[in-house]
């Protein structure tokens, strides 16, 4: 028997998104929509709850893909050794996408690794009889408020959005059509809290006239 899954929606917009295409190298490209696992950190940057987990099902693309060149100074620890040694940046050049609008929708299911939880998320599951319900009812509250657990992003951290809340009746899905003949699906397939490093890929991911439907995976939710 299934459990019933809970959903919960939002809407985010922005001046820049990167949805990263991990084929296109240092010089990443972005998808047209955002992959699941970037759905999933959104929805976990409103309310992060380890006791749930978040499983996306739908993105809206709900402003025309405009796609731009962006460079920027690299300074991290994916240098070259001769450039963290001499304190020299990477030039990164990449291809995003601007003045983006998404509609964004998960259910919420009991996470699968309860014996991973940290003992505050044990208490929260044993003090509530249904996470699901606890979880929308939270989630829908903090994203009316603004107040969220972490800043949402569009991708890279710098790519801030210029909205983030519930779902508006004036944006609509565009006409956009493709298919993506692979797209990430997700980096920690393992499911639920502390999961493994696993990529994950899904194959002709359809977008049809802008919404884009993830592919349902084995049924892992009892």
């Amino acid at each position: 028997m299934m459990t019933k899954p809970y959903q919960v929606s939002m809407e985010i917009a922005g001046p820049t998104a990167i949805w990263t295409r991990p084929d296109t190298g240092d010089c990443p490209t972005s998808y047209p929509a955002p992959t699941y696992s970037a759905v999933k950190g959104i929805f976990s940057s409103v309310f992060w709850g380890p006791a749930t987990e978040v499983v996306p099902f739908k993105v809206e693309i709900c402003a025309p893909l405009h796609y731009h060149s962006y460079n920027t100074n690299y300074g991290g620890p994916l240098r070259k050794s001769t450039q963290i040694e001499d304190n020299n940046s990477f030039q990164l050049l990449a291809t995003v996408l601007t003045d983006v609008c998404y509609k964004l929708y998960a259910h919420i299911y009991p996470t699968r690794a309860k014996d991973k939880l940290p003992p505050s998320a044990i208490a929260w599951d044993r003090r509530t009889t249904s996470p699901g319900h606890a979880y929308k009812a939270i989630f829908e509250r903090r994203l009316k408020k603004g107040d969220w657990w972490a800043l949402p992003a569009l991708g890279w951290r710098e790519f801030t959005p210029s909205y983030v809340g519930p779902l508006r009746a004036e944006t609509k899905p565009c006409d956009i059509s493709t298919v993506l003949p692979s797209m990430l699906r997700d980096v920690f397939g393992g499911g639920g809290y502390k999961s493994a490093q696993k990529f994950i890929y899904d194959q002709n991911v359809e977008i049809k006239k802008g919404v884009l439907i993830y592919p349902e995976r084995e049924a892992t939710h009892a």
